[in-house]
């Protein structure tokens, strides 16, 4: 670890006083996402494995090029998980329900990233568990936040800044997160359903004591998933009805969905490749159907809208805007219109006064996140 984290700060060091730029990678199995790759690779895999883990605290704390699949492997051992399901997206050819192994992605890439799955409309998302973290900054120094419990924070969080910056703040070397146990029952119940009344049904859902943890429309099939105790989850049965999915077959179903390996998303890889782009829109729960043209799969309640598409960035933002929320290009071959939505103006003075703070010099992962000048 310590020979490791030397030839990193050697490596950041080197590129700062050479003025050139950094690509911080683990799996790279996420160089789709946000703006262009470039510089030269800073490889993090070897700041691998758990560094403690307290399963009694409810508390792991890994190094960032650990793979997602050791770390959940060794949750599972307990009955723990990640609760926010991030994506792990395992390279081609690797078998459904494996995470790809060193291959796949890591614990640093899950929180630079800060994607989070189907559960994520009702346990959080990636940022709400993480504790505390190491990172090296662009000055090549080793800097520690946070902690290893909930109330340890005092002043600006950084460690949860760390989530979602793509890698623009610094090298993620060490992350302590809370895990939560794994439901004791689980049950799928489907229904077809038009999208407006899919949505209206999930969001009257949501506001009664039921153990709703995920849901998906896609094609005229509204598909929600159940978890907590067993007698929760037969009683919500009971009051919702719907067809039950056979447990194998829901449990692909939701890994394909997490994984963005499911039909959907298997499509719009060919379709970006034709010269489409996957755009995802956050929105309110309760926005309508959006009259954009494309294939949608709505998720979160309705909170989350995918959508296939060739139509032009400005339509799809000037939607996403007048619904109360934005719209992200997610893959897609041309990104001159900028992987996210413009921040207001305040917000993009903060994020350039962190970037500024904590990598004067612009050795990480530059454009990434946002093109700078």
């Amino acid at each position: 670890m310590e020979a490791a984290l030397a030839r990193i700060v050697e490596q950041v060091r080197t590129a700062r006083a050479a003025r050139t730029t950094l690509d911080i990678r683990g799996g790279h199995t996420k160089a789709f996402y946000g703006g262009a790759v470039r510089g030269e690779p800073l490889d993090v895999r070897p700041l691998a494995g758990v560094a403690s883990y307290e399963p009694s605290e409810l508390v792991v704390t890994a190094r960032a090029g650990t793979p997602l699949a050791e770390l959940e492997a060794a949750l599972a051992e307990r009955g723990q998980c990640l609760p926010f399901e991030p994506p792990r997206f395992a390279p081609d050819g690797v078998p459904d329900g494996v995470a790809g192994g060193a291959a796949g992605g890591t614990v640093g890439g899950m929180v630079a990233a800060g994607l989070a799955g189907p559960a994520r409309a009702t346990v959080g998302g990636v940022r709400d568990y993480v504790l505390g973290a190491t990172m090296i900054n662009g000055r090549g120094e080793l800097l520690t936040f946070g902690g290893q419990v909930m109330k340890n924070v005092a002043g600006y969080d950084v460690a949860r800044a760390l989530a979602g910056s793509l890698g623009v703040l610094g090298v993620i070397c060490e992350v302590s997160l809370k895990v939560l146990p794994q439901p004791p029952a689980r049950l799928t119940l489907r229904w077809e359903l038009d999208e407006a009344t899919a949505l209206r049904r999930v969001n009257e859902w949501g506001g009664l004591p039921l153990p709703l943890q995920a849901s998906a429309w896609w094609e005229g099939m509204l598909v929600v998933r159940l978890a907590g105790a067993a007698a929760a989850v037969r009683a919500a049965q009971a009051q919702l009805g719907g067809e039950a999915i056979e447990p194998e077959l829901s449990a692909t179903f939701w890994r394909g969905l997490r994984d963005h390996r499911d039909e959907f998303f298997a499509g719009a890889a060919k379709a970006v490749e034709r010269g489409a782009s996957l755009w995802r829109l956050s929105v309110p729960s309760t926005t309508p159907p959006l009259a954009l043209p494309g294939e949608q799969l709505v998720e979160w309640g309705g909170a989350q809208r995918w959508l296939c598409t060739s139509a032009a960035a400005a339509l799809l933002r000037a939607a996403a805007a007048n619904a109360g929320g934005h719209a992200t290009l997610f893959r897609g071959q041309d990104k001159s219109c900028g992987a996210f939505a413009p921040l207001a103006p305040a917000a993009a003075r903060i994020q350039r006064e962190l970037m500024r703070a904590f990598d004067p010099d612009r050795v990480f992962n530059r454009d990434r996140l946002c093109a700078e000048p």
